[in-house]
C-alpha cells in the first residue's frame, strides 16, 4: 500500500512538472521563435564548413559563446520598450545575418572563412563580387531562405513591452561580460612551448586567432566576428615581446656559411625575365593547349613537386611577396601581405639585382593603386610598376589578354633594357569568370569566332557557345601561352634570347573554379597538396633537369640569387636554394599541416601512411614550428630594420 502511495505522488509529481513546463513554454515559446534564426546561422555556418575535420560542430564552449551572444543580443532587446527593442532586434539580425552570409559566401569560394583584414582588399575585391555570389554554394542560399523566414516568423511574434527595465538590461550587460571574461579558460591552459600541439591547443588558437577556420570551429559564429574584429582592428600587433627579440637576436646572429655549388654564377650577368602566371595550374599545362609553356618546362631546370602559398586572401599578391622577399603573410596573426609596405627588405630580389647594376621593372594590366603594388614595389626595391590600366590607352576591356603585356609599344620599350635587365610580369588572362557570358573567355571566343568565320564584327543577335568552365580555362591558358610565345619572338628578334634567363611560376591552384570537380579529376584535392603548381627556370641553353625535392615560393628568391652569382646571406630567408647539394625540401601550409615529399604531417601525426621514426619526426614538427616563428615574427617587428642600421651603424 505505501509502495502504491508513493507511486501515485511521484506519477502526480510528474504530471505536476509537465503541467508547469507546458504553462512556461506557452507563456515563453516566442523567445525559442526569436532565437531560432541566430542558433540556425551558427549551426549551419559549422555544417556548410563541410572540409573542416577540427574540434566537431557540437561543443560545450562553442555553444555557450553562441547562446552567451544571442541572450546579450536578443535577451538585451526584450527589456526595452516595444519600439526600440523591436529595433535592436531588427539590427542584431542584420548584423548577424550579414555575417553568415559573407562567411559563407567567402568559405565556398575559398575554403577558409572570411577575415576582416580582407576588407583591406574590398576595392581589389568588388569586381569579382558578383561572380562569387553567383558562383556559391546553393546550399548557402538555401539556409539563408530557412533563416529569413524564421526571422520573419519572430517578428511576428516579438512580445509588446510598454517601459523598459534598465536594471534587467544592465544585469545582462555586466553578466555577459563576466561569462566572457570565464569562458576561454573552459579550454584549458595555453601551450606556450613551441611544440605541434601550440597550433592544435584550443586556448592557443582562441589567444592568437591564428587560423579562421580553426577559429571558427572552436568559438562559433558570433564570438569568432568579435574575435576576428578585435584581433585585426584592436589587438596591438607591435607590442614589444623581449622573449620574441631574443629569439630573432639569436637566430639572425647566427654565422650563416653560404655555400655553393655546381649552379653557382651559373647565369651570372644573364637577363631575367620572371613571370607569373595568373591560375595557369599544373594541368593546364599541355603538349595541346599550352605548347610554348609546355616545351619550355621540358627543356628547363622543372621543380616537379612544388607548391604555392594559398592563404585564402589577396593570393595572387601573397605569391609576389613571397617570391620577392622570400618570407610569406605570416601564419599566427591576421595580416595581408600588401599591409607591409612599410617594412624594410634591404634583402629584397630588387635591391640585390640593382646593387648588381641591373634595371629592375614589373608589369602587369592592373593599376599601381591595386593591391597598393606602385607603393610596395618601389619599397622593394624596384625602379618602376607599369600598370597597362594606368596608360589609359584602352577604350575597352582588350588590356585583359597577356598578349598586350608584349604588344603594346610602350611596355616593349620598357621591358627589354640596353643594360642588364629584371623584368618581373604578372599575367591576367587566367583570372575568373570562367564562362562566355562575360569576360577574358567571352573575348577570346568572339575572337575565335571572328577569325573562322572572316569577320569584322559579330551580328547584334549571334549567341556566343556555351563553354565548360574546364573549356574556359584551358582557352585563358592559351591566351597566355601566346604572351609567352610573343615574348621569346621579341627577345629573339631584339638578339637578347641567348642572354636571358626566364622563370615560370603559378601563384596559386585555380581555386577560383566553382566546378570543383574539375580539379578532383587531375589534382589531390583532399589536402593542402591541392596547391601543387609549375615552377621551372628555363634559358635558351635548354638543360634538361628535374628537381624532385619538394619547394615552394619561399625557394624561388634564394635559387636565383645564387644561379646569378649574387652575394646574399642565406639566414636572411625563410626557404634555401634549392639546388645545392644539401638541400632538404619541405612545404608548410596555413594550417601548419606540412609535407617533404614523402610524408605529409597534419596536427603533428603523418596522414598519408608513410612510416617515420618519431624522434625524426618530432625534430622536424619543431623545425617547421621554428621556422614559422622566424617569418612571423620577422615582418612584425619590421627587423630587418635594425639588421640593417646595425650593419649601416659598424660601416658594413
Amino acid at each position: 500500500m505505501v509502495i502504491f502511495v508513493k507511486k501515485e505522488v511521484k506519477k502526480n509529481k510528474n504530471k505536476e512538472i509537465i503541467k508547469k513546463f507546458k504553462i512556461f513554454f506557452s507563456k515563453y515559446n516566442y523567445i525559442l521563435i526569436l532565437i531560432l534564426p541566430f542558433i540556425l546561422m551558427d549551426i549551419l555556418t559549422k555544417i556548410l564548413g563541410n572540409k573542416i575535420h577540427f574540434y566537431g560542430i557540437i561543443r560545450l564552449v562553442p555553444t555557450l559563446f553562441t547562446l552567451l551572444w544571442i541572450t546579450f543580443m536578443v535577451g538585451s532587446s526584450l527589456f526595452l520598450e516595444k519600439k526600440k527593442g523591436k529595433i535592436v532586434y531588427i539590427i542584431s539580425f542584420i548584423l548577424s545575418f550579414a555575417l553568415f552570409i559573407t562567411n559563407n559566401i567567402y568559405y565556398s569560394m575559398t575554403d577558409t572563412f572570411f577575415d576582416f583584414s580582407l576588407l583591406m582588399l574590398a576595392s581589389e575585391g568588388s569586381e569579382y563580387f558578383l561572380d562569387a555570389i553567383k558562383n556559391c554554394n546553393i546550399w548557402v542560399y538555401v539556409s539563408a531562405i530557412l533563416i529569413l523566414i524564421t526571422f520573419i516568423i519572430g517578428l511576428k511574434k516579438y512580445p509588446k513591452r510598454e517601459k523598459t527595465n534598465l536594471k534587467s538590461v544592465i544585469k545582462i550587460f555586466f553578466a555577459f561580460l563576466i561569462i566572457h571574461f570565464l569562458l576561454p579558460f573552459m579550454y584549458g591552459p595555453a601551450n606556450n612551448e613551441l611544440t605541434w600541439s601550440t597550433w592544435r591547443n584550443p586556448r592557443n588558437i582562441y589567444n592568437t586567432f591564428n587560423d579562421n577556420n580553426k577559429s571558427m570551429m572552436i568559438t562559433g559564429l558570433y564570438e569568432y566576428s568579435f574575435r576576428n574584429f578585435y584581433v585585426t582592428f584592436i589587438k596591438a600587433k607591435k607590442t614589444t615581446n623581449e622573449e620574441d627579440l631574443t629569439f630573432l637576436e639569436e637566430e639572425y646572429g647566427k654565422e650563416t656559411e653560404d655555400k655553393t655549388n655546381k649552379y653557382t654564377a651559373k647565369y651570372k650577368d644573364k637577363n631575367l625575365i620572371i613571370i607569373q602566371l595568373e591560375g595557369t595550374d599544373s594541368w593546364l599545362i599541355t603538349k595541346e593547349d599550352t605548347p610554348t609553356l609546355y616545351e619550355m618546362m621540358n627543356n628547363s631546370i622543372n621543380f616537379t613537386n612544388h607548391y604555392s602559398y594559398y592563404n585564402g586572401g589577396g593570393s595572387t599578391f601573397n605569391s609576389e611577396f613571397a617570391v620577392n622577399t622570400g618570407f610569406i603573410t605570416p601564419l599566427s596573426y591576421t595580416q595581408n601581405a600588401y599591409t607591409f609596405n612599410k617594412n624594410h627588405f634591404p634583402y629584397s630580389l630588387a635591391h640585390l639585382f640593382k646593387q648588381d647594376g641591373y634595371a629592375v621593372n614589373a608589369f602587369h594590366m592592373n593599376t599601381s593603386e591595386y593591391y597598393s603594388r606602385g607603393t610596395n614595389y618601389k619599397n622593394w626595391g624596384y625602379d618602376n610598376y607599369y600598370g597597362l590600366k594606368d596608360l589609359g590607352t584602352y577604350n575597352d576591356d582588350s588590356y585583359t589578354l597577356d598578349r598586350e603585356l608584349i604588344l603594346n609599344e610602350t611596355f616593349r620599350e620598357k621591358m627589354f633594357s640596353e643594360e642588364k635587365f629584371v623584368d618581373y610580369i604578372i599575367t591576367y588572362s587566367g583570372h575568373l569568370p570562367f564562362t562566355t557570358e562575360k569576360g577574358v573567355c567571352k573575348k577570346l571566343v568572339e575572337e575565335d569566332i571572328l577569325k573562322e568565320q572572316n569577320l569584322e564584327k559579330l551580328p547584334e543577335d549571334y549567341t556566343l557557345p556555351s563553354l565548360t568552365e574546364e573549356e574556359c580555362a584551358r582557352r585563358q591558358a592559351k591566351e597566355t601561352d601566346y604572351m609567352v610565345e610573343l615574348l621569346l619572338d621579341t627577345l629573339k628578334e631584339k638578339e637578347l634570347l641567348d642572354n636571358t634567363v626566364i622563370v615560370v611560376f603559378t601563384d596559386h591552384y585555380l581555386y577560383t573554379l566553382s566546378d570543383q570537380t574539375i580539379l578532383d579529376k587531375y589534382k589531390e584535392t583532399d589536402n593542402n597538396l591541392i596547391n601543387h603548381t609549375p615552377f621551372f627556370i628555363w634559358s635558351n641553353e635548354k638543360e634538361k633537369k628535374k628537381v624532385n625535392d619538394v619547394t615552394s615560393q619561399l625557394n624561388v628568391l634564394p635559387t636565383l640569387l645564387n644561379l646569378f652569382g649574387l652575394e646574399y646571406y642565406s639566414n636572411y630567408y625563410i626557404g634555401k636554394d634549392a639546388l645545392s647539394t644539401d638541400y632538404q625540401g619541405y612545404v608548410f601550409f596555413s594550417d601548419y599541416s606540412w609535407y617533404d615529399g614523402n610524408i605529409y604531417v597534419d596536427g603533428g601525426t603523418v596522414t598519408n601512411g608513410k612510416e617515420i621514426d618519431p624522434l625524426v619526426l618530432e625534430d622536424k614538427n619543431y623545425y617547421i614550428n621554428y621556422i614559422i616563428r622566424k617569418n612571423d615574427l620577422t615582418l612584425k617587428y619590421d627587423y630587418f630594420k635594425k639588421i640593417k642600421q646595425n650593419k649601416t651603424d659598424n660601416g658594413v
